[in-house]
């Protein structure tokens, strides 16, 4: 029989084999782990058995589908681990956290440095053993009384939810558990990971698309850590920590209080970031995060709140700071850059800004995107002495942005939507889907871009933002959450008619299959008239006052 494998071309094989036979056949030398593939456009584990002419290309660890895999696998051999280690062990997996995954553990004593030693030491022997992850498919009642047996209450409430005769577990050794997408086909396919102590738990550290080859140097982030913990136990106190939980609220019709209290929760926020800038009688607040973080609103809401504390915020877009188009810096590709702080006119802009925080009057330039350039249509601006200046874009972080202007004047902030919700103790909601979501919504509304064209633009974006704004999250004054915790089940009807538009033939076709199944385990939240004007969320959706 006759298939189609990137790379090869046309080959002819005797019989239908596994994916993973087929790559012993055809190897992809100095490549990173190949974890999956996709089939005619389907993504499909390695156990997979291929048929006539079927179009093979793999997936590895450079891939976001292949990190995600590796990552689910490599969480299930820590659960495993610490469950043959320990007896009244209970783990959760709560977040990403510094290119890792961070579990927090419940034990009756803190782990140490030679807990870690242990845990290593079994999860690299799991490895040699080879064990292979074995998809079971069960009926839901029969999956009830597994997920009973093994302590995985959130994980039944969840079923309650969906609307399904089957359910696939998977099983490695003794162990079964539910995991949310696709797993490598057996343990030695894990190699690469490490594990470390932090806070009340561990990190699990792995390769990632951009280090597909060994695992990445750790970062310290705790800013970011802090907001994670401090909003999970938020979240606890509310009793709305799971998916299941949520949808608890909704089927008893308590989510309008629920709303209000998470809408009331960041206002409060907010409000105690505008008391500091005041306080600290700030000059310059920058304000930076990742794509779809909800920064226009949030900015808006704090020049609301710094005007009722008596004060007179002004803004000052950096958009139209751009240099002349023939001196836009140009990216690896031979591409025009705009996303480099180069492809601003830094000199002019902290000339103006130096010269605005000195009370003189300023005649700003207006850029021209259609033909390149900046024009000049009498805008001015001069303020008062305490009249604090708002900056708003993806390099307020970035030092070079203000490098004439004394740090004592600058209030920098960081904003995100960090989801502190889990689908159950051992899958994470990424905060990437959620603001991916987010995206999809807004560029159709306000965008005219349909979610193919969103998806695809997707790798880019985040390549941006590993390049231009993570790396300064850490050098903010605060960072605030902009996720919200009822999102996704008022997310949840006004992107799936969107990601159902997607065609088989379409490259991002699993990207959106992917997220739909995802959404699967959400009830939604209909009305959303129950959703304030001022909300984060209407930035996306629709409605804000601020649009």
């Amino acid at each position: 029989m006759k298939i189609n494998i990137e790379d090869f071309g046309t080959v002819s094989i005797e019989k239908s084999i596994s994916l993973e036979k087929l790559l012993e056949l055809y190897p992809r030398n100095e490549k990173p782990i190949t974890v999956a593939a996709l089939v005619n456009n389907k993504l499909k584990e390695l156990t997979y058995e291929i048929s006539e002419n079927d179009i093979i290309k793999y997936i590895d660890l450079s891939n976001t589908d292949g990190k995600r895999i590796y990552q689910r696998s490599i969480s299930y051999l820590l659960v495993r681990s610490l469950n043959e280690i320990y007896t009244d062990i209970k783990i959760r997996l709560n977040h990403s956290l510094s290119k890792g995954l961070y579990f927090e553990v419940e034990f009756y004593r803190p782990l140490n440095e030679q807990d870690i030693l242990v845990i290593k030491e079994k999860m690299q022997e799991i490895v040699k053993k080879d064990d292979p992850f074995i998809k079971i498919q069960m009926s839901l009642d029969d999956a009830k009384e597994v997920f009973s047996k093994f302590n995985m209450q959130f994980t039944k409430e969840l079923m309650e939810y969906r609307d399904i005769d089957y359910i696939n577990l998977y099983q490695s050794d003794w162990m079964k558990k539910y995991f949310f997408g696709y797993m490598v086909p057996s343990t030695s396919y894990l190699k690469l990971f490490d594990i470390m102590l932090y806070d009340n738990g561990i990190i699990l550290r792995h390769p990632t698309t951009a280090s597909p080859f060994e695992i990445p140097e750790f970062v310290e982030s705790p800013h970011i850590a802090k907001v994670f913990k401090e909003y999970e136990k938020w979240a606890e106190i509310m009793n709305c920590n799971y998916v299941s939980k949520l949808n608890n609220y909704i089927k008893k019709d308590s989510h309008k209080d629920l709303i209000q209290v998470a809408e009331i929760f960041q206002e409060k926020k907010i409000a105690e970031i505008a008391d500091m800038i005041t306080k600290e009688e700030k000059r310059v607040i920058l304000i930076a995060g990742p794509s779809s973080s909800g920064k226009t609103t949030f900015a808006n809401r704090l020049r609301i709140q710094l005007m009722a504390n008596g004060l007179k915020p002004v803004t000052l877009s950096t958009d139209n700071y751009f240099v002349e188009r023939e001196d836009t810096p140009i990216d690896e590709h031979g591409e025009p850059d705009f996303e480099s702080i180069e492809a601003l006119d830094l000199d002019l802009f902290n000339t103006q800004l130096k010269e605005i925080l000195q009370g003189e009057k300023v005649s700003l330039p207006e850029f021209n995107f259609k033909i390149g350039t900046k024009e000049y249509k009498g805008k001015e601006m001069q303020i008062e002495r305490h009249q604090p200046i708002i900056i708003e874009g993806i390099h307020g972080l970035n030092p070079k942005l203000t490098f004439d202007i004394f740090e004592k004047d600058k209030f920098k902030i960081y904003i995100s939507a960090l989801t502190q919700l889990n689908i159950d103790r051992h899958n994470r909601i990424p905060t990437t889907d959620a603001r991916l979501i987010r995206r999809i919504v807004r560029d159709n509304n306000y965008r005219g871009n349909n979610a193919s064209v969103t998806l695809n633009q997707w790798a880019s974006v985040r390549r941006g933002e590993e390049k231009n704004i993570f790396p300064f999250q850490e050098d903010s004054d605060v960072v605030f959450n902009s996720a919200i915790i009822y999102e996704l089940a008022v997310m949840k009807k006004h992107v799936e008619p969107l990601l159902k538009k997607i065609d088989i033939n379409d490259k991002m076709y699993m990207e959106a299959i992917r997220l739909l199944k995802f959404l699967q385990y959400f009830e939604v939240i209909e009305d959303d008239s129950l959703i304030p004007n001022n909300s984060i969320l209407k930035e996306f959706i629709g409605g804000s006052i601020f649009r």
